[in-house]
This record gives structure tokens, sequence and C-alpha cells, in this order.
């Protein structure tokens, strides 16, 4: 929340002056005109730089953001008003940025801004879906029936991501652990014990000893020239993703790496589908329903195709028609989607498909956690026997030539 320094012109013609507190500019404006304020000057505080890591850690996240959104729809729907609502959930939040944002709202509120356009000054906070879907609960009067859908909206969107996580989070540690203790073994484990065959001159040394010892040394020797490479090649791949060629390459590898690509297409058309689907029954036009479910997909691809689709109906084509031109689409989706617009039940369509991509989703991450488990204890133990091997068999081979 920024201080704006402001000097106005009350209704019976005094100049007055003072502080007030409001998310940006135009929000300022818009308080001071709801109290019949003629502006003469308007110009914002300048703060000291202040840090709070503890605040920073404690960023508010999706979690957070739903039960937020339930409880604000709970107390509307038993007649609150929305700035003591607001200012009852600010009171129980436990994360001070968080209530910190809620308080700056509700003093915003009860300044008489509209709740969207208070909520439109934290982006990172409450998305454009988020916004729009306030701003037609508030046209409609159906202001908690919207907060209800947004609840389960992120709810959805919350468990959907915490399978997909779930199920890949044994595989990653798994691999992380086995790459940690690869590198203490290689570096300084595995060059003690390879140093007896070296000095007891064995020259019939098995095939997979041969290597191991090669790969020691060569990792010993190279060890700080591998460790700045790797560095150095993390810190280009981060900067070259945060580029729009580097991202459109990233979001294009999501999609296409084998097994794991078409879990998250399915999903990435999940969203797409409910997104559009919900925006529709809320009011909202069709062009500014396709460009927000564009901003709001999360990959590159398909923000391209939506927006495709948005440039198809102004022009007056179909959606549909748009749909059919991209590989990444399927027919299936583009069919359906063709259907909707035949028979004017798009949003009833959309719905169910966002139905049948998230099943087949969660149907497919229960799947890979079940192959990826046994895959992975299978490599470990081939890796483990081949190290074991390695160390064993010369050694029985010199014990038995004593």
């Amino acid at each position: 929340m920024s201080e704006f320094n402001y000097q106005a012109k009350t209704r019976e013609g005094y100049v007055v002056q003072g502080v007030i507190n409001a998310p940006n500019e135009n929000t300022a404006v818009e308080i001071l005109h709801n109290k019949g304020y003629v502006i003469l000057s308007l110009g914002q505080v300048r703060a000291a730089f202040e840090s709070d890591i503890g605040e920073y850690f404690s960023r508010p996240n999706n979690r957070d953001l739903a039960t937020f959104t339930r409880q604000l729809a709970t107390l509307i729907d038993a007649d609150m008003p929305l700035s003591e609502g607001l200012r009852t959930l600010a009171r129980q939040v436990d994360k001070k940025s968080f209530r910190k944002i809620i308080t700056e709202i509700a003093e915003a509120v009860e300044g008489g801004s509209l709740l969207s356009v208070v909520l439109d000054a934290y982006p990172k906070l409450f998305s454009n879906f988020y916004v729009k879907l306030i701003q037609s609960g508030e046209v409609s009067g159906k202001l908690h029936e919207s907060l209800s859908y947004l609840a389960d909206y992120i709810e959805r969107s919350q468990a959907i991501n915490s399978k997909l996580r779930g199920a890949l989070a044994y595989p990653a540690f798994i691999v992380f652990s086995l790459v940690v203790v690869t590198i203490i073994m290689t570096v300084w484990v595995l060059p003690e014990l390879l140093n007896i065959f070296k000095e007891s001159g064995i020259t019939d040394l098995p095939i997979t000893t041969r290597i191991l010892i090669w790969i020691t040394d060569f990792v010993n020797e190279n060890f700080l020239f591998m460790s700045l490479t790797v560095i150095c090649l993390t810190f280009l791949i981060a900067y070259f993703i945060k580029t729009p060629q580097g991202g459109v390459l990233l979001d294009n590898i999501k999609i296409k790496i084998p097994g794991l690509g078409s879990i998250i297409r399915n999903l990435y058309l999940a969203r797409i589908a409910e997104s559009l689907s919900t925006l529709m029954k809320a009011g909202i036009p069709i062009l500014d329903s396709l460009r927000i479910t564009s901003e709001l997909v999360g990959n590159i691809v398909y923000k391209n195709i939506m927006n495709d689709a948005e440039e198809s109906v102004k022009g007056g084509g179909t959606i549909s028609a748009a749909l059919t031109r991209y590989s990444e689409v399927p027919p299936l989706f583009s069919s359906m989607v063709a259907i909707g617009e035949r028979t004017g039940k798009m949003d009833f369509i959309l719905e169910h498909i966002s139905k049948f991509y998230k099943a087949e989703s969660e149907n497919a991450v229960e799947g890979i956690s079940q192959v990826l488990e046994p895959a992975l204890i299978l490599v470990l133990g081939v890796a483990v026997a081949g190290l074991v091997s390695s160390i064993l068999l010369p050694i029985y081979n010199v014990v038995s030539g004593g």
C-alpha cells in the first residue's frame, strides 16, 4: 500500500489536504472522488526502503488464497458487510504479508472502491481471471457465488498439482540422492580403494574395474573445471529460459517429454476448458474470455493458440477452426468445441471437456508413479551391483592368487 499526499476542494468549497493510503494512484483518485472531493494535487509519498526477510518468506500461496476466498464467500453469504468481513479475515491470518494485503484491501473498500478494482492492484496474488470473476459477481449481485466458485477452482488446481508433485517427489529424491552419493564416492571414497589395485600391479583387472578407475581419475583431475562448467551452464540455461525464445523452447519441451508430456498437455487443456467455461458462464464476452484464458494457461505454446483463436473470432471465424490448425490440441478437443459452437452450449461442453482431461491426467499420474518406483529400484540395483563387482572381484582375485 502506498501513501499519497493530496490537496482537494470539498463540495462546500473548502480546500483540504492530507494523506491517503491506496494500492495505486488510480485507486487513490477513485477514493477521493467517492468522498466528493475535487482533486487539486496528488503525489505519492516516497517511503524509505524497507527490507523484511520474514515477510518475504511468508508470502501467501494458493492454499492461503483458497482459504481466504472460501471464508470471504461464507461471510458475505451470512450478510456481513464486505469491509467488515475483510477486517475479520485480516485479524485471523497468520502470515504477516498476507494480513497486510487484506488490511489494505479493506481500507480501500471502506474508502468506496470496488473490490475488483482494489484486487487488480495486486496482480501477483490475484490473477486477471480472479479479478474478472469478482467483477462479474459485483455486477450480477452474486459476489458470494463468484467467491465460492473461485475457491473451488483454486482448490481443484492445487489438488492436481499436489498429485503431480507427489508422484514425482520420490523419483526426484532418489535421483538427487544417487547423484550426491556418486559424487561423494567418486571424489573421496573410490580413489583410496582403487589405489590398492594400482599399487598391487595387477594387469588383468575386470573391464568394469578399469572403467571405474578411468572415470574416477578423470573426475578427480578435472573436478574444478567440471564444477565451474556445470555452474556456468546452469546460469546460462536459467538466463536463456527467461528470454522469449527460451520460454517457447521450454514450454515445447514440457508438453513433448515422453510419458510425462501427455500428462502436462492434458493439464493445460483441462485448465483452458475450465477457465473458458467459467468465464463464459459468468457473462464475460467471448473475446475477453479467450484473452484471459491465454494469460491464465501458463504455457506460451497454448497462450499463442488461444491468442490465435481470439483473432479468429475477431475475424468472424470460430474457435474450433483455429484449434484444428495445431497438433498440440487433440482432435477430440477441437471437435467437442465445434459441437458446442453449433449447439450454443459451449460452456456446458467445455465443462465436460475439462472433467475428461482432468480424469485422464490423474489416472496417468497414478500410472507413472507405479512404473517409476520399480524402474528406479532396478536402476539402483544395477548401479550397486556394478560398483560392488568392480571392487570385490579384483580383491577376490588377489586373495585367490595369494
